[in-house]
């Protein structure tokens, strides 16, 4: 009989496996990327304070668009890098969920680039 992987337990080993060497400070916070189906989800974390310092996503109500596609992604990333820059926030640790660094999380990153994030 074949049994077939669970991808997503795969992604959540990978994941605590690079949480454990990545942490956000009060200096320098975590930019975490969750990816689901049908949207993208992107927080910025004290992992110190235990406080979410800002977040974006494709859900919101200023979103409009697709939210499962590259552009969205690139969309997010611009619009979590502008709430960082009015938090006060310039430089983070990217944390991709234990998501291959391709496709959307990719251009989450991008956008956050171009945003003004520093990582």
């Amino acid at each position: 009989m074949v049994t077939k992987r669970d991808k997503n337990a795969q992604r959540l080993k990978r994941h605590r496996r690079v949480r454990g060497k990545i942490s956000g400070t009060s200096e320098r916070p975590r930019l975490a990327v969750y990816r689901s189906n049908a949207n993208i989800y992107a927080q910025i974390i004290d992992d110190v304070k235990g406080v979410t310092l800002c977040a974006a996503s494709t859900t919101e109500k200023g979103f409009d668009g697709i939210g499962s596609n590259k552009e969205a992604a690139k969309k997010v990333g611009k619009m979590i890098a502008e709430k960082a820059l009015a938090a006060g926030v310039t430089e983070v640790v990217f944390d991709r969920g234990g998501y291959i660094f391709h496709g959307r999380v990719s251009e989450l990153a991008a956008g956050a680039r171009e945003g003004g994030l520093k990582f």
